[in-house]
């Protein structure tokens, strides 16, 4: 009996173990830029959330080629200057 919850305490540890180094894996894999600048660099014309539509004022034409990545937006959300859905967007 006492060697069954051995197995089993050891059991758990271990999937505690992988399912902890999973997380941690997935998310060091977002990046995460200090600025517009280096943002560009990976990404030319910006990062927007899934359905995000860049705001214009005045005449100019929204920007439409903005990468769409979720995660790498929220990853970077105070980027966001007008608060559109869309990090950094430049043509």
């Amino acid at each position: 009996m006492i060697r069954m919850r051995t197995i089993t305490a050891a059991a758990i540890v271990g999937l505690a173990l992988v399912v902890g180094t999973q997380a941690q894996s997935a998310t060091a894999s977002v990046p995460h830029f200090a600025n517009c600048t280096a943002l560009h660099h990976s990404y030319k014309h910006g990062v927007g959330r899934s359905g995000a539509r860049d705001h214009v004022s005045g005449k100019s034409k929204p920007v439409t080629n903005f990468a769409v990545s979720t995660t790498i937006y929220n990853a970077n959300k105070r980027l966001d200057a007008d608060h559109d859905g869309v990090a950094c967007e430049a043509r």
